[in-house]
């Protein structure tokens, strides 16, 4: 019997991550038109430039229900779109639910555009930003959805679907994703392919766009792109492997793990050039340092800001519920 490659325990989506503009404006978006909880409150642990992260999900933040941003409109940086970036993703919701999603966005003033793709039904708008966002419609979806939000709980969105990488080829992002990311190839829709890991369904696809003439889009931190896409593994030992054999494989800037407060992560730039991310939960994660009844409440701020909370939160301004 063959053995199964490190990445197979890569088993689905943990989160998606979003440079966004305007943080209240990305917390309105979020939490008030797509309904989804705030979950947490912190700062993007890297540099020293004082971002939000915000973290919206699911009641209590469950892998793949997860939807996060890092607000960067206050620095000036903006992304440049292309090729080479994750180009949109998609959110899961009940397919007898579309024409609900479709009623409230459009009242709210999105545009709504309705859209097949892959054998699935879909609606295409924008994040206030620019972000494409997608909702599909998905029969079986069993994933618990925020409960308490503007949205009816039997109507909600379940959590991440998929996302879509443009390419300019598939030769060696196809071996990655086989070999390196433990996915398979599950299906093609003229320049659409699709890839699933674990048991496969909504919250494990990783779908590509190839588009041969689209000029690279940029990777650094800046408004109007998606930053990565994060994928669970249960255990460090099983991140470790991943690792190895990813640097085996000639990744050799796969990052050493990041403790990210919440999860452990390890980061690689994929031939396709968007960045994914092998997460390890902590246990308890959110609930570490706030009680799962106030999730999302207070702004937790990450070490190297802790010193000066009250001096960042006010210069990032305040966020109202």
């Amino acid at each position: 019997m063959a053995t199964a490659l490190p990445g197979a325990a890569l088993s689905r989506h943990h989160h998606i991550t979003l440079c966004t503009g305007d943080a209240q404006e990305d917390y309105d978006f979020h939490t008030k038109i797509l309904g989804l909880k705030s979950v947490k409150k912190t700062l993007l642990y890297d540099g020293q430039v004082p971002i939000y992260h915000l973290y919206y999900g699911n009641d209590v933040g469950h892998e793949s229900s997860l939807v996060t941003s890092f607000p960067v409109k206050h620095t000036g940086a903006k992304a440049k779109r292309g090729s080479g970036q994750i180009t949109y993703f998609s959110l899961s919701a009940p397919i007898s639910a579309l024409p609900f999603w479709k009623a409230r966005l459009e009242k709210l003033g999105i545009a709504v555009n309705e859209d097949e793709r892959l054998g699935e039904r879909c609606l295409d708008f924008k994040h206030p930003c620019g972000i494409d966002y997608s909702i599909a419609g998905v029969a079986d979806d069993t994933r618990a959805p925020h409960s308490k939000g503007p949205v009816p709980a039997d109507l909600m969105l379940r959590g991440t679907h998929a996302i879509c990488v443009s390419v300019r080829d598939m030769e060696a992002m196809d071996e990655f994703m086989q070999r390196g990311w433990g996915a398979r190839r599950i299906a093609e829709d003229r320049n659409y392919l699709r890839y699933a890991q674990g048991a496969g369904g909504s919250g494990s696809y990783i779908d590509f766009v190839v588009e041969p003439e689209l000029k690279p889009g940029s990777w650094t931190l800046g408004e109007g792109a998606v930053h990565h896409m994060a994928f669970q593994v249960d255990t460090h030992a099983e991140q470790t492997a991943i690792k190895g054999f990813l640097e085996g494989m000639g990744f050799t800037d796969t990052s050493d793990v990041k403790d990210r407060g919440y999860f452990d992560s390890i980061y690689v730039r994929t031939p396709s050039g968007a960045l994914f991310e092998a997460t390890v939960s902590h246990k308890p994660s959110f609930a570490c340092d706030e009680p799962l009844e106030s999730l999302g409440h207070e702004v937790i701020v990450s070490p190297q800001f802790r010193a000066n909370r009250a001096e960042l939160v006010a210069q990032l301004g305040v966020l109202r519920d």
